[in-house]
């Protein structure tokens, strides 16, 4: 079988607010802003991208699952879900693909409470407090570890 040549873009709750919400710590690009950038880099490696993004766990959780069969890796911005889910962790292990986990913001100079992530250990990729560009890195990188020519 061979890897389909495709990325599922994650974003999770209340990324739907980028541009609007807290633009001190996010910034002012928007959501669409962020799909566009993934798959205009993706699209520079030969790789098509499905984006979703929900408020809604069990929406990101199947997204999760069909991808095991439909893409070649997984490009998530968890938000809050970072600190509390180990049912989306799960799903991310359980798909066995490649993981490049992405936070605009820097959570280790945040709350306490986000210094701990539990996408951390099933991702191969992270990239923390580069804002919205820090996608596009993650997308590079993740494409790299996909078609064997990461470092290391």
């Amino acid at each position: 079988m061979t890897t389909p040549r495709r990325l599922l873009l994650v974003n999770g709750p209340n990324l739907n607010l980028l541009g609007t919400r807290e633009p001190d710590i996010y910034g002012h690009e928007t959501l669409a802003d962020v799909e566009r950038l993934v798959a205009d880099r993706a699209a520079a490696r030969g790789f098509e991208v499905r984006a979703v993004q929900s408020n809604h766990e069990g929406v990101l959780l199947d997204a999760i699952h069909a991808a095991r069969t439909e893409c070649a890796g997984i490009v998530i911005n968890p938000g809050g879900l970072t600190h509390t889910s180990v049912v989306l962790r799960d799903a991310l292990s359980g798909v066995s693909l490649p993981v490049a986990e992405v936070h605009i913001s820097n959570v280790y100079e945040r709350e306490a409470f986000r210094h701990h992530s539990y996408v951390a250990d099933v991702a191969v990729i992270h990239v923390v407090g580069e804002g919205v560009p820090g996608y596009a890195r993650a997308t590079d990188a993740l494409i790299d570890v996909i078609t064997g020519q990461a470092d290391g």
